[in-house]
């Protein structure tokens, strides 16, 4: 009795184990280069294998042809518009004007390395854009994110504090952002852009993962001083800032700019076009209704009568009312900080450098 039972377990035992090596080698299929939904037709037993053997040649070169579009699609990738979140608040661009300085100080070559103050950014998303038609729908696509922004902050400020330097292998430093309860929203934030520009079909985003930063210097800018030996920003040169707090940014706008196109007077990028959130959609609102006389045929919004939105407005302005608004939203926004932080003196101007040039370093912009 005892010898049955153990044959029979011997016999189940040698079933699983031959229902395991089955699957292990499916699953080791799946992982081949040859392999398509056709995979279960490959491993099926039939009387005619040559044609099997012709269907796995075949989807093996198809599978080959598909990786070396994808790498070309990857080869030709170079990001040439970004959206950013510009720095508005004066605290912290006086702030690193003081540290630029004190850098400068100690190697005047790094005068060239430095970022303007009217350019300082945080880089939300990465994207190419190869003609008007893509950069119009990349402009549909920043007004989509819109309400999707305003779903995640569910009416909340969000707002950026600054604290602390670090650098990228020692060759772009940037001023960090400190921790807390804005990262969660503003990565979600990130991600979001990310995936309504690719559902575009826009190539956007970037293989590593979303790291937040304000940048202030970057030796690509100059690459000429890698020949005089400068090859890497040495730490002692902002050792007194490690860990100095710059301010918090109230985040009002974000822009779709390009990477290379002249640079507007006061040093920021060319902005094809900018969404307004967070609180101040009021003062906004009230700028509206200041220039709709200047528009011939307002519509009346939806079947209800209600107020037309953002598309609406850019397909009828053709922008021009929605760059007055950001102006506006610009102007209310400094005043109200200038009001807030009383003895506050303009910014510390020194000579910048390049500023109608090209960074030829966009993947740490």
């Amino acid at each position: 009795m005892e010898s049955s039972e153990c044959e029979n377990v011997s016999k189940e035992k040698e079933a699983f184990e031959e229902e395991e090596f089955e699957a292990s080698a499916m699953d080791s299929l799946i992982d081949m280069p040859f392999a398509t939904v056709d995979i279960q037709d490959e491993c099926a037993i039939t009387d005619v294998p040559h044609i099997n053997l012709e269907r796995s040649k075949e989807n093996e070169w198809i599978s080959k042809d598909q990786i070396k579009k994808k790498k070309k699609k990857q080869k030709d990738y170079q990001p040439n518009y970004f959206l950013s979140i510009p720095i508005t608040n004066k605290e912290i661009t006086r702030g690193i004007k003081i540290l630029q300085n004190a850098i400068i100080q100690q190697d005047k070559q790094l005068a060239k390395a430095m970022i303007s103050d009217g350019s300082f950014h945080i880089t939300l998303l990465v994207m190419q854009l190869l003609n008007e038609e893509e950069v119009n729908i990349g402009i549909g696509a920043l007004l989509e994110l819109k309400p999707f922004i305003e779903e995640i902050l569910q009416g909340k400020q969000l707002i950026l504090p600054f604290q602390g330097i670090d650098t990228f292998g020692n060759q772009v430093g940037f001023v960090k952002l400190a921790e807390g309860d804005h990262i969660n929203p503003l990565l979600e934030i990130a991600e979001t852009a990310k995936r309504t520009f690719q559902e575009k079909g826009i190539l956007a985003g970037e293989n590593r993962g979303f790291k937040p930063h304000l940048t202030f210097m970057k030796l690509s800018k100059a690459p000429w001083l890698r020949k005089k030996g400068v090859k890497k920003i040495d730490p002692e040169f902002y050792e007194k800032f490690i860990s100095h707090r710059f301010g918090e940014e109230m985040v009002h706008r974000i822009d779709l700019c390009s990477m290379l196109k002249k640079k507007q007077s006061n040093g920021y990028y060319h902005c094809e076009s900018s969404i307004v959130i967070g609180e101040l959609e009021s003062p906004s609102s009230t700028v509206l209704q200041r220039y709709r006389k200047d528009i011939p045929s307002w519509p009346s919004g939806d079947k209800n009568g209600g107020e037309p939105d953002d598309a609406e407005l850019v397909r009828l302005s053709k922008r021009l009312v929605e760059n007055a608004v950001l102006k506006a939203v610009q102007q209310y926004l400094e005043e109200t900080q200038n009001k807030s932080k009383p003895g506050d003196g303009s910014s510390v101007k020194t000579q910048e450098a390049d500023r109608n040039g090209t960074d030829s370093d966009n993947n740490r912009k």
